[in-house]
């Protein structure tokens, strides 16, 4: 259970980032917190369902496919904890069913592997403009 040190700084929204590739893990919230969110990241969905503060943040940017649980379980369970952010999905796998059960559990939109930089910048800065 690895959780990265969380980057904290007045005024910004904070972000959970699920991501169990150490590597795109960490340059996923090197990338966040360059564009001036907080983010708190995590190698898996136990890890952050097992920290408490998870429940204050704003945004949530899962992968889906990892060991223990995934992305969608992950979300579930942060909705039935009475956490009300947005979400957004992260896969190399994207079908459209997967695309159809994210939207069913609360994910607002679903970004596919190998991700665009801007592209998941701007779809956090929308979700949480919509927050």
């Amino acid at each position: 259970m690895t959780q990265d040190t969380p980057l904290k700084h007045e005024g910004r929204a904070r972000l959970l980032l699920v991501e169990d590739d150490p590597g795109v893990r960490r340059s996923l919230q090197l990338l966040l917190h360059g564009r001036g969110f907080e983010v708190r990241a995590y190698a898996s969905g136990l890890a952050l369902l097992a920290d408490p503060t998870a429940l204050d943040a704003v945004c949530l940017v899962s992968d889906y496919r990892m060991p223990e649980i995934d992305g969608l379980l992950i979300l579930k369970r942060l909705r039935q904890l009475g956490w009300e952010g947005k979400a957004l999905l992260i896969t190399a796998f994207r079908s459209a069913h997967l695309v159809n059960q994210a939207l069913a559990v609360g994910y607002s939109r679903v970004i596919e592997k190998p991700l665009i930089d801007t592209a998941l910048v701007e779809a956090v800065e929308r979700a949480i403009a919509a927050h």
